[in-house]
Order: C-alpha cells, then sequence, then structure tokens
C-alpha cells in the first residue's frame, strides 16, 4: 500500500470563529427579540392572521376579517392593535 499524504479531514475554507456558525444550538442569539405582545411576540403573533386567534377569525370573516369592522382594529395599525404594537411591542434587545 502506498500513501500519498492525502488526509480524510477535508479543506477548512471557513474562516472566523465557531460562534459564526449558525446552528440550531445559537440561532438568534446576539439578535433582538421580539416583546411577547410584539407583532412578532409569543402572544401578540396569535392575533395575526397566520395565527391560531387572528387565523380564525379570518375563517370566521365578515366584521372579523383583517379589513372588517373590528378586525381591523387588531392589526398593527388599527386602534387596538396599534396600541398594544406602540406600548408592548418592540424588541427587549439583544439576547446572549
Amino acid at each position: 500500500m502506498s500513501s500519498h499524504g492525502s488526509s480524510n479531514t477535508g479543506s477548512k475554507t471557513q474562516t472566523g470563529t465557531a460562534s459564526a456558525i449558525t446552528t440550531p444550538a445559537n440561532a438568534g442569539l446576539g439578535e433582538d427579540k421580539p416583546k411577547a405582545f410584539d407583532a412578532q411576540g409569543a402572544i401578540g403573533k396569535q392575533f395575526t392572521e397566520q395565527g391560531a386567534l387572528g387565523g380564525m377569525a379570518q375563517k370566521i370573516g365578515g366584521p372579523l376579517n383583517k379589513e372588517g369592522m373590528i378586525g381591523k382594529q387588531f392589526t398593527t395599525e388599527g386602534g387596538i392593535g396599534g396600541s398594544v404594537q406602540n406600548s408592548m411591542g418592540g424588541t427587549k434587545g439583544r439576547s446572549n
């Protein structure tokens, strides 16, 4: 058998620190996290048309539709949703 100096380690083409590589364990680290009532937060997103509550309102439709008399009040531009977004929305700052 002859060995030609090849190795199984492969070439290391990436540079930088390990923290520069995004994995499920470090995904979101160093990013601003939405507050719970923000439109993207744990509670607020339930009221969007993709969320559990907002999605059900869309299915019911009529005045509960996001364009309807009641539903439009819960959007981030609406009277209720806008107030919640302004007072309790936004981000928490950087996560570590």
